[in-house]
This record gives C-alpha cells, structure tokens and sequence, in this order.
C-alpha cells in the first residue's frame, strides 16, 4: 500500500478519545445488548448495538454514537466503549451502523441517523429512554452527521423512509468531534477530501457543487438548531480547525448556545491528554445539557 494511501486509512481509524479502544468488559450495572435491527431499506438491514443502566428509575437521557470513516469505511462497535462507559453514567447509550460510499451517496447516511433517532424514541418505553432528552456525538463524518441532526430537526428531505416517520428525528444537543462543516471548502485543506468527497457526492465540487452545500452543516443553521459542543485540534489535517470556528460563530449568531473547545497541536484522533480532555468535555456536557 502506497505510503499516502496508509496515511490516509490511518487518518480514518482515528476518532474521539475512547471510541478506538477494544469494548472493556460489559459492567455489571450495565446492560448490553447488540445487533439490534433499527431500520430496513431495501436490502440494507441497519443494526444499532445498545447500552443501559441495570438500576434506576429512568427514564434515562439518551446519547447516539456516530462513527466516522469518512463516509466510505468505519464500523459501529468502535463506539462500544464509549458506549459502555455513557452507561455505567447513567444513560442509555446506542451506536448505529450506517450505509457507506460509494454505494451509498448522500444523503442515504443522513436518512440512516434520523431513522436511528426516530427508532430510540419509538422504543422509549421499552428500553427506558426520555424521549425528551437525546443527545448525539461523533467524530470526523460521524460528527458531520451528528451536527447535521442538529441543525435539520423538521427538514422532510432528510428523513428518508427508514421507518416510524411518527417520530421526531431532532436531537437535544450535540458533541462535534472534528467534524466538517462547509465541504465547499474542504479542497486543498485537507489530505484527502479530494478522494473521500467524490465518493460521496457522485463528483467533485464542480460536478456536484449544489449537493456539497446541500450537505454541509453550516448552511442549515437557523436559531431552532441543538446547543452544540465543538472539540477540535489545531493540527487536523483532514478536517482544519477553521470548520469549527465557522459553525461555531454561524451558530452563536443565530442565538443558539455554542462553544468550541480547541486542543492546541492535536491532529485528527487525539491521543493521551488530548483524549482525556475531550472525553471530560463530553461527559460534562452531556451531563449538563441531559441530565
């Protein structure tokens, strides 16, 4: 494998803090349940693995994991761990498969996260879930597509036909990890959104430019979008800083509560302190925006 296309696998692999661990042993106050079947499409059976508190009253405020892989690769159960560990907290806790490029365009991701939104809420009652209080997280496209439940609540176009269309697909907040916010600007800025877009677009910003503003968050800001947490690093060299900076600014401009916690020198996928650090800012504000 060519050195830059390693580089690049690489880059992908990489998401927040506890997500690219191994799942640690299954807690005993936690129940842990798998391949959960959340929506059909055509031949695409969509599955979601799923944790609980064993004890309390509940109902419990609920957080739904994104994986990244820039919309090509990445696999659902690189959350667990985290998953896990939102459950020994007091949540309940879901990550979701999604359908991947090149077969599978935009915005057939998009539909899959509001299908799995509309699923937890549906099934509320049976795993204990305050419909009231779900929050969502994920890093690089998984937090694109987490930020893009934040500010699409009530948008018809994105919500596909991945059942219970009763239910709500918005979202009470967000934790953005490195996720892109304006593909327009992705060229040149990243090392491979030359490669990673077309795939998902059907083309590149010439061919397809109306579908990568259709698909970045910045665009779909409006005051009714979810209180967001950023966390970015300053070295990411597949999604540059500037993208927080920007969502963060439109968002605190259409009056919605907004904060971006930059890690100085951090690359794409933190490691050691960095890690720490964003896994701390993410418990807190769940805790502070769910609880």
């Amino acid at each position: 494998m060519p050195k830059a296309s390693l580089i690049i696998l690489l880059g992908l692999l990489l998401s927040v803090g506890t997500s690219t661990s191994a799942a640690p042993p299954v807690p005993d106050n936690v129940i842990w349940e798998t391949d959960i079947e959340y929506s059909t499409v055509g031949d695409d059976h969509l599955q979601l693995n799923l944790a609980r508190p064993k004890t309390g009253s509940g109902p419990f405020p609920t957080v739904l994991c994104i994986h990244g892989g820039g919309f090509r690769a990445g696999k659902r159960d690189s959350y667990d761990g985290l998953c896990l560990k939102l459950a020994e907290r007091g949540y309940v806790a879901a990550t979701m498969t999604y359908r991947l490029a090149p077969k599978h365009q935009f915005p057939a991701a998009v539909h899959d996260t509001k299908a799995a939104v509309r699923w937890l809420r549906a099934n509320a009652k049976k795993y204990n879930i305050n419909p009231d209080k779900i929050g969502v997280t994920g890093g690089s496209a998984g937090g694109h597509l987490a930020q893009f439940l934040a500010v699409t609540a009530n948008v018809p176009q994105f919500e596909g036909t991945g059942g219970n269309p009763e239910q709500s697909s918005s979202v009470a907040c967000v934790v953005n990890v490195y996720g892109p916010s304006d593909f327009t600007k992705s060229y040149g800025k990243s090392v491979d959104a030359h490669e990673v877009l077309p795939l998902w677009f059907g083309g590149n910003l010439e061919t397809k430019h109306d579908l990568h503003i259709q698909a970045s968050p910045l665009y779909w800001v409006t005051p009714n979008a979810a209180p967001t947490l950023c966390i970015h690093g300053t070295e990411d060299k597949y999604v540059a800083h500037e993208q927080a900076v920007w969502l963060v600014d439109k968002l605190k401009a259409c009056t919605v509560e907004a904060e971006l916690l930059t890690l100085e020198g951090a690359g794409h996928g933190f490691k050691g302190v960095d890690a720490e650090k964003a896994d701390k800012a993410l418990f807190d504000y769940f805790d502070k925006k769910l609880k």
